[in-house]
């Protein structure tokens, strides 16, 4: 056989050699979230994880319920826990569900970063650190945004009533307006949210602010307010970004949204645990991605970066 044939077989077969070892090496994190497939907010925390993956050459599993279900969540936790990752990233949405598998995974040498939900009890189960923004005072900035806008009391609608999350975006709302405001509990079922949110309108005359808590509540209600072309009639806000809403704040029918900077919330943890599998490195606390507001002055900004998956 010639001897530059002999040459590139070999470089060929050293080369099939180094790209096992380094597939071997690759780092593999699971990240399991409450978000449910049709709500556009976690498939932007998807892609910032699976960028991030990329950029390190890591690996990242995706699970996530069908429905909002803590049972459902807490059975693919512990699965995740079970194949023993080099790291675990959870939405820390229930704490009553969800302690044990992170506990669990501490206690097995597992590093856990928690996003978006729990951050303010998740370091009492040995998470590492936290990656989201503080719910409550996300509510009761919305609370006081309104507020300087003319609005008296308010509306919070609920549609994962049980979500922590939610829930003390709910609690900072009410309490930013000291108890004039209420709140809605409805599913994620938009026929739902639209029928509650209009009958709850029709007995309460005094509203004048309603905050939705992401998308799948938010669509539901400007449908409404067009409908009854009732989009001036009130100060209308959201929590988290998806194209239909940054439409709706570009078009002023909707007045703000708060932006947590989701695609952060997927990204950080890949990074960070990748750093920290390879050197040991973490940040020394929590790294907030919010909460900034989003309105008519800034939209058009933001609709080019959510085009790319990115807001």
């Amino acid at each position: 056989m010639p001897r530059l044939s002999k040459l590139l077989i070999a470089s060929a077969a050293t080369a099939t050699m180094m790209s096992g070892i380094a597939h071997a090496d690759a780092n593999r994190f699971v990240m399991v979230t409450h978000g449910i497939p049709s709500d556009p907010f976690w498939t932007v925390v998807k892609n910032g994880a699976e960028a991030a993956a990329e950029e390190v050459g890591a690996t990242v599993e995706y699970r996530a319920p069908s429905t909002f279900d803590m049972a459902k969540m807490q059975q693919l936790a512990q699965a995740a826990v079970a194949s023993n990752p080099d790291g675990l990233i959870i939405s820390f949405t229930d704490e009553d569900a969800l302690g044990k598998v992170v506990q669990d995974a501490t206690d097995n040498g597992i590093p856990v970063i928690t996003i978006n939900s729990g951050g303010d009890v998740a370091a009492q189960y040995g998470a590492r650190l936290h990656i989201g923004q503080s719910e409550y005072e996300a509510g009761k900035q919305a609370a006081e945004r309104m507020q300087e806008m003319g609005v008296e009391s308010g509306l919070c609608v609920n549609h994962e009533q049980g979500n922590q999350g939610l829930d003390q975006r709910c609690n900072g709302f009410i309490d930013g307006f000291d108890g004039n405001a209420d709140q809605l509990a409805t599913s994620y079922d938009p026929v739902e949210i639209r029928n509650a949110i209009m009958a709850y309108l029709n007995q309460h005359r005094d509203i004048g602010g309603i905050l939705t808590l992401g998308s799948l509540a938010a669509d539901p209600m400007m449908k409404a307010m067009r409908e009854q072309g009732a989009t001036d009639m009130f100060v209308l806000g959201t929590f988290d970004l998806s194209p239909s809403i940054l439409e709706s704040i570009n078009q002023g029918e909707l007045d703000f949204a708060i932006d947590q900077q989701q695609y952060l919330q997927g990204y950080l943890p890949v990074i960070f645990l990748n750093q920290y599998a390879k050197n040991g490195l973490l940040p020394a606390g929590d790294v907030p991605t919010g909460p900034s507001f989003v309105t008519q002055e800034n939209a058009s900004q933001v609709i080019e970066l959510s085009q790319q998956g990115i807001r």
